[in-house]
């Protein structure tokens, strides 16, 4: 059965419900259901979030084998081939809502905050990720003023981050942008806490009933 956009945040907001409860359910773990996903998947939702191993997206949302298309990079950051495997869960396998799912205390926007304000980088294919953070946090700073980033909290930050991916997903992607048109996908922005385990919704794009 397909869902509509409204119904697959429900089902989210209620598998995070139960995770924060300690009554996880497990669903769609068994041998039968298994063995039924052996040819297809039909998956509700794609999640798209940050590779922090404390933030595993079908552990949070109590979901379980074919229910969520999870695509992850450290910092929730795009590129292209990202974007794709998006576009593939909502097109290709019909899942009708697509989550951005950042988290507090995130590295790599910590990581992007020194290098605007301090000039240091890391090193290697690390500050790839970095330079894809960045955009976000001069989006809401106004520019590069050393100043304005500085008195910005990392919360501040993570938030706009969550929604600027949002957006960009939007703007990148004439698929997306269509499927949010027409009432078939919706496009979430979501704040996980990793202390209480709770999902905060940020920034949305289409009807989810909320």
């Amino acid at each position: 059965m397909t869902l509509t956009p409204a119904q697959a945040w429900a089902a989210l907001r209620d598998g995070n419900d139960r995770f924060v409860r300690g009554a996880m359910e497990h669903p769609s773990q068994g041998i039968d259901h298994r063995a039924s996903l052996s040819e297809e998947q039909h998956p509700f939702a794609v999640i798209f979030g940050c590779s922090d191993s404390r933030v595993a997206a079908e552990i949070i949302f109590d979901q379980g084998l074919g229910d969520v298309f999870v695509v992850r990079t450290a910092g929730h950051v795009l590129d292209t081939t990202v974007i794709g495997s998006i576009e593939y869960g909502v097109e290709l396998l019909g899942a009708s809502l697509v989550v951005v799912l950042g988290h507090d205390s995130c590295g790599a926007v910590a990581a992007a905050t020194t290098a605007l304000t301090t000039g240091e980088l890391p090193r290697g294919f690390v500050r790839a990720i970095v330079d894809r953070v960045i955009p976000s946090i001069v989006n809401i700073a106004g520019g590069e003023d050393r100043r304005a980033i500085a008195s910005l909290s990392a919360a501040e930050l993570g938030h706009e981050h969550v929604r600027h991916t949002v957006e960009m997903l939007r703007g990148y992607s004439a698929a997306l942008a269509a499927a949010v048109d027409e009432g078939r996908c919706a496009i979430i922005g979501l704040e996980y806490t990793l202390a209480d385990g709770r999902v905060h919704l940020a920034e949305t794009l289409g009807d989810i009933g909320a």
